[in-house]
């Protein structure tokens, strides 16, 4: 009965404070039928990985399964009404059927007619189109559906603006948008839904057999079982917990949630206030997004935007992700010393054990590496790590074997990684609409171009002008449609001033995962003061400062000239050495923001370091060894002043 509870009030509180909204919680008919179709959608996924079709008849079959399911799953309102499917949802869910099944039907005509749509062709993606922004509206909020309407007036409107406004274009009738939408490869039919057709519900799919395998618990008990005697372990636990848990959710609300209502009772005993606990459990949760080798859902899109192969992807994010974890870890150990945290005994038993036990879970996840190492697809290689995660499940040893993968649990584990793409396809449904837009209108060269003349051709201003605009832009959508959005309209910004694509691309996608981190509507953080029960808005600026190297390393990426080093790019001795002075420039902030070296760092010390670090982030000779000097001078000060102190 406590399980249960505790299982409830942590769904609760994804579902309060995550960008995705709670689906209904069916039974009966409905829960069977939705169950089947979205085995179905699974299966069709893995068969489509080794017999691949048509590519647009594909997105449009997974689409004419999605958008219904949605309606099905999703309830028009986010509070009240109950778990009831109303005759209008299904309703909705029968025209969204038949709207997403009417291009495959006329296929070969519809292409060939893009440019000359019928009044049917119109009604139907019109149709779509509000069906579409409903469904959106269900699975993530207003926000979404409103910004699109906002570029769908642009595109209709634009015309009226004045000739000689940089933004302004020759304006396209109803007829036009809509087969820009829904007639070919540029709008709800483009690349952000064919990577959730191709690679995110793979990924989902896994995540859901690993997590019905029994791998999440594991993760969690392993962290405990590897941090457990001293006085920094629990944030550890904390942090390595996160960094696991995001190979099954893909979440940084929902792995904040997760591991927070497990670990905040043994971070409370270690002595940790509210808000600093709060802090350690949002850094983890939104870690989890950043690390190899299940990204974020953008970083597909990166990948397909590039033209590049997923693990290269990984490859750009492995230095940023070290340099990510390097700051929190720092920053655990001087908060463990500056509140005088104490080691708490947590009954999990040794790691030894338990890896000898459950340590098959791990496997899978090498195997993705592995296989992609060797040339295999992605496609391919979560799939092969899927079969392997559902063949390892048979060596469970639990009473009962309750995390094997029979056929009954074999099911729900299949539909449970069909489900869980509904939220991320329906928004990348959506977001295509907007890259629909900003193709017809030509509005991501304008607006590149605006940005840099507002900027004056400065590459740092554009680069900060940038930077805020994502952040702007992900505290009112979800991370994946606000890398989406911001690729399309703000990229261009930097390509223009000779930033690289892949820089480019890393530097936007940190700032979307990192809006979930940031002020004023730090989600995660939110979540983890609801469940610390400390201040929300001082729990942010904690986890802002948990957080803080993640939010300037990506600047390295585009203002230095070993910027591409961190992202793996050039020799290797150029990586090896801009991914030691970035440590040491994460180290020295991790003391401006932390205040603790051999003991409680002052204001002089804490400037010092502060100047060094951006010092050191240029990754240029000059400023380095500037950087370097000032770090010395810093360490100085502090043991000059402690030995002082120590003999007055």
């Amino acid at each position: 009965m406590t399980e249960t509870r505790h299982e409830t009030s942590a769904e609760n509180l994804v579902a309060e404070f995550d960008a995705e909204r709670p689906a209904r919680r069916l039974s009966g008919r409905p829960a069977a039928l939705v169950t089947i179709v979205a085995l179905a959608l699974s299966l069709y996924a893995l068969y489509q990985t080794f017999r691949p079709g048509a590519v647009l008849p594909y997105r449009m079959a997974f689409l004419a399964v999605v958008l219904p399911l949605a309606f099905v799953c999703y309830k028009a309102r986010r509070r009240g009404g109950g778990d009831r499917i109303s005759p209008l949802d299904w309703g909705l869910a029968a025209l969204s059927l038949a709207v997403c099944v009417y291009p495959l039907v006329v296929f070969d005509d519809l292409i060939r007619r893009a440019y000359a749509p019928t009044p049917l062709d119109v009604a139907a993606g019109a149709l779509l189109t509000l069906l579409l922004l409903e469904a959106c509206r269900r699975t993530v909020g207003w926000i979404l559906p409103v910004v699109c309407a906002v570029f769908f007036a642009y595109a209709y409107y634009g015309g009226y603006l004045p000739a000689d406004w940089a933004l302004g274009h020759r304006g396209y009738d109803l007829d036009r948008i809509v087969a820009a939408f829904t007639m070919g490869t540029e709008g709800v039919y483009g690349v952000p839904l064919d990577v959730a057709a191709t690679y995110i519900i793979l990924f989902t799919i896994y995540g859901a057999v690993l997590d019905h395998s029994g791998a999440g618990r594991f993760f969690v008990d392993v962290s405990f079982a590897a941090f457990r005697r001293s006085r920094s372990a629990p944030g550890r636990t904390v942090t390595l917990a996160g960094f696991l848990l995001g190979t099954v959710s893909g979440s940084g609300v929902a792995t904040t949630v997760s591991v927070g209502s497990v670990a905040w009772p043994i971070l409370r005993r270690a002595g940790y206030p509210r808000e600093q606990a709060g802090g350690v459990l949002a850094a983890a949760g939104i870690g989890a997004i950043l690390s190899p080798p299940t990204l974020g859902a953008a970083a597909f899109i990166i990948a397909e935007y590039l033209r590049v192969s997923y693990l290269t992807v990984l490859v750009y994010a492995t230095i940023p992700t070290v340099l990510y974890y390097l700051g929190v870890f720092l920053a655990i150990e001087m908060d463990a010393r500056r509140y005088g945290t104490r080691a708490v005994p947590v009954d999990a038993g040794g790691p030894w054990p338990l890896i000898r036990r459950f340590g098959y879970h791990f496997s899978s996840l090498f195997v993705i590496i592995i296989l992609m190492a060797l040339g295999q697809s992605p496609f391919r290689a979560v799939v092969y790590a899927t079969l392997l995660a559902f063949a390892l499940s048979f060596l469970d040893r639990t009473p009962g074997g309750e995390n094997r993968l029979t056929p009954r649990r074999a099911v729900r584990a299949l539909a449970a990684g069909a489900t869980g793409v509904l939220p991320v396809a329906v928004t990348c449904a959506a977001a295509g609409m907007i890259v629909g837009v900003v193709t017809l209108t030509g509005l991501g060269l304008k607006a590149g171009s605006l940005i840099v003349g507002l900027s004056g051709g400065n590459l740092a201003a554009t680069a900060v002008a940038c930077a805020l605009a994502v952040l702007l832009l992900g505290l009112a959508v979800p991370v994946t449609a606000s890398f989406v959005i911001a690729a399309v309209i703000i990229g261009p910004a930097l390509l223009n001033l000779g930033v690289t694509p892949a820089e480019a691309y890393m530097f936007i996608f940190y700032y979307a995962v990192l809006s979930e981190v940031s002020p004023p509507t730090a989600l995660s953080a939110f979540a983890a003061s609801a469940i610390t029960g400390g201040n929300a808005h001082r729990t942010m600026w904690a986890t802002w400062k948990y957080t803080l190297p993640a939010f300037l390393v990506p600047f390295a990426f585009v203002l230095t000239p070993s910027g591409a080093a961190l992202l793996a790019q050039g020799p290797i001795g150029g990586i090896l050495l801009a991914a030691a002075v970035s440590a040491l420039a994460v180290a020295v902030l991790a003391v401006a923001t932390g205040g603790w070296i051999a003991g409680p760092a002052g204001p002089v010390e804490r400037g010092l370091c502060a100047l060094a670090a951006v010092l050191l982030l240029v990754l240029s000779p000059w400023p380095v060894l500037a950087g370097l000097g000032v770090t010395a001078l810093a360490l100085a000060v502090h043991f000059v002043r402690r030995h002082k102190e120590a003999h007055p």
